[in-house]
Formats: structure tokens, C-alpha cells, sequence
């Protein structure tokens, strides 16, 4: 998890800005020697290490009153570090937005979200409304304690399926450490342009595409990232095909597939126009989620069935009438 994440549990100041109590903590002896960001992981255990390391890049820790520089940076012990949580300016922070969510688990720990195509799951710069994450404050209010409100992965605005909301800080902290380790186990159904014959993987690098900032790409530079897939069912020009991720990169099945030559349907950044025109969107749904439950450590599994519109491309891709 490479993003940042904001605590909404905040206090007002007199500027009209959320701000966030300060957390001190001295670095002991033991850890003398140590990297900043295996420090701080150490130090503040609630948070996953990542986490930590965009907090530190973005300037929110400071040694003995003064910004850290790197992550990488070695401490002698004894130093004063001091952590603040970004703020969001008055107006700007998601509010609760009651819509209707479909849950397909619920306890104290955690929520497991089925999420529609065309909902976004995040707010962004000008569009802090109508969101997922608008629609779990609603739900539950504790979440405006919790960074993004519990969210620990993502789906693209226009994918369908599974989806698991950490309730609390623990929970959210070990499913992001879970995710980390690839442990948590993704499954996802497309269906793609041309006759996919045969299982595989790509083990390709991800990263933003050199001349078109709002695409992704297979780039050397790129992160790593790993899909496996295997065809379920051949038509006559189209492949419903299963993908299971051991990476989580931004497009990563919508590049792999893509790059393999066989883009998703309905795909409007990585397929042909001719390709992008046979469906509404992307045919993509997260269908199988499978993780080790964040207090129980039991392991659990959930399904989604396709949606509507999924069901009904593969039946004309059958040829049934429906």
C-alpha cells in the first residue's frame, strides 16, 4: 500500500483546520543503529510500516524538532520523534452520506462490501461526495476514527465485486500487513476480446505510461507485479477468463491482460475503440475474497456472484436469449 492515509479523528483549531494531536515517542537504546522507518514502525505499532514510510516522505515526523529527511535515515538512539497526522482543511473532509451498500459480512472487526460498478471508492480532489467511503461513514460512524474510514484496498470506479473495510485501527492495521505479505487472496472474473486458450502467468512491471499520465503500462521501471489467469469458458471472440492477483498495482489486471493481447471488453483506457465499444465498462468483478480475519485469525472466504450486466454479456456471448 503505497498511498497515504489520513486520520479523520481530528480537533478543530482556530484556523478552521483539523488538526491532530501530536504523538511523542524516544527512540531506546535497543533500536540504536536502526532505520527511521523500522523505528517508527516499531515505536507506533498501530500503524502498518508503509503507512509510516508516506508519512515521513510527506513530512509529518519530525527528530528532535526538526523534519525528517529519509526514510533510510540511521538514529544513534535517544532522539525525540514526534508524529502528526495530515489535517484537512474545514469543508474539505468527507462527510456520511447515507446510500444503500451491499454487505455480505458484518461484525466488530470488519465489513466485506459488494460493490456496484460506477461507484467510486475514494474521494479525490473535487469529488468528496457520493463515494464508498461517504456511504461507510454513514454506516458507521467509528469509521471517522479509522484512516479512510477502514478502506484498505481498492476497485476501480467501474469494476464490481468484493471488498474489505477494517472497522477499527487494529484490524485495519493487519489486513494492510496481510496485503503486504500477500496473503490476502483476490479472485477476479473478465471477460476479454479473443480466445484465450490456455492458463498462465504475467510477471510484468507496472508503472505510469511515459507520454499518457492517466494510463498504466508494463514499464521497466515499473513496480512488480504478478497475475495469474486462466480461461474458464471460450466463445467465438471473447474469453471469460479467471484472474487471481498476487500484486495489487493500479489497472493490474486491465494492463496484464492488455498487454497480453487480450484487453477486457468494454475497457475504455486499454482495449481498441471497436473492443472498449462491445460493453458498458470494463468486464471486470472482483468475485472471491479469501483472508485470515483480523482479530479471530480464523481464515475466511466470500463470494459474489456476477452482476446483472456480466450475466447477461456472457449469455449473448452463448448465444442464449434472454
Amino acid at each position: 500500500m503505497s498511498d497515504s492515509v489520513t486520520d479523520y479523528k481530528a480537533e478543530w483549531d482556530d484556523d478552521d483546520v483539523i488538526t491532530v494531536e501530536e504523538t511523542v515517542r524516544f527512540v531506546p537504546a535497543a533500536l540504536a543503529g536502526e532505520r527511521l522507518d523500522r523505528v517508527a514502525a516499531a515505536l507506533w505499532p498501530e500503524h502498518s510500516r508503509s503507512r509510516l514510510q508516506a508519512w515521513i516522505e510527506e513530512g509529518w515526523l519530525s527528530i528532535d524538532g526538526i523534519l525528517a529527511d529519509s526514510v533510510r535515515r540511521r538514529l544513534a538512539g535517544g532522539e525525540r520523534l514526534a508524529l502528526k497526522l495530515p489535517p484537512f482543511v474545514f469543508g474539505e473532509s468527507p462527510q456520511a452520506q447515507a446510500m444503500p451498500l451491499s454487505l455480505l459480512h458484518a461484525d466488530e472487526a470488519i465489513f466485506v462490501v459488494d460493490k456496484p460498478a460506477g461507484l467510486v471508492v475514494h474521494p479525490g480532489a473535487g469529488n468528496l461526495e457520493g463515494t464508498l467511503l461517504n456511504g461507510l461513514l454513514a454506516l458507521d460512524s467509528g469509521l471517522a476514527a479509522v484512516p479512510r474510514a477502514g478502506i484498505v484496498h481498492r476497485l476501480d470506479k467501474d469494476t464490481s465485486g468484493l471488498m474489505v473495510v477494517a472497522r477499527t485501527l487494529e484490524a485495519q492495521t493487519a489486513l494492510v500487513r496481510q496485503l503486504q505479505a500477500r496473503t490476502v487472496h483476490r479472485e477476479y472474473w473478465a471477460v476479454v476480446a479473443g480466445r484465450l486458450g490456455r492458463s498462465g502467468t504475467v510477471d510484468a512491471p507496472i508503472g505510469r505510461h511515459p507520454r499518457v499520465r492517466t494510463r498504466m503500462a508494463v514499464v521497466p521501471q515499473g513496480k512488480p507485479a504478478v497475475t495469474h489467469y486462466r480461461p474458464l469458458e471460450v466463445f467465438a471472440d471473447a474469453t471469460l477468463v479467471e484472474c487471481r492477483l498476487e500484486t495489487g498495482r493500479t489497472h493490474q489486471i486491465r494492463v496484464h491482460l492488455a498487454h497480453l493481447g487480450f484487453p477486457l471488453l468494454g475497457d475504455p483506457l486499454y482495449a481498441p475503440r471497436a473492443v472498449a465499444a462491445r460493453f458498458s465498462r470494463q468486464a471486470l468483478h472482483a468475485r472471491c475474497l479469501s483472508l485470515m480475519h483480523p482479530t479471530s485469525g480464523e481464515p475466511c472466504r466470500w463470494e459474489s456472484p456476477l452482476p446483472e450486466d456480466m450475466t447477461r454479456l456472457l449469455a449473448t456471448l452463448r448465444g442464449e436469449k434472454r
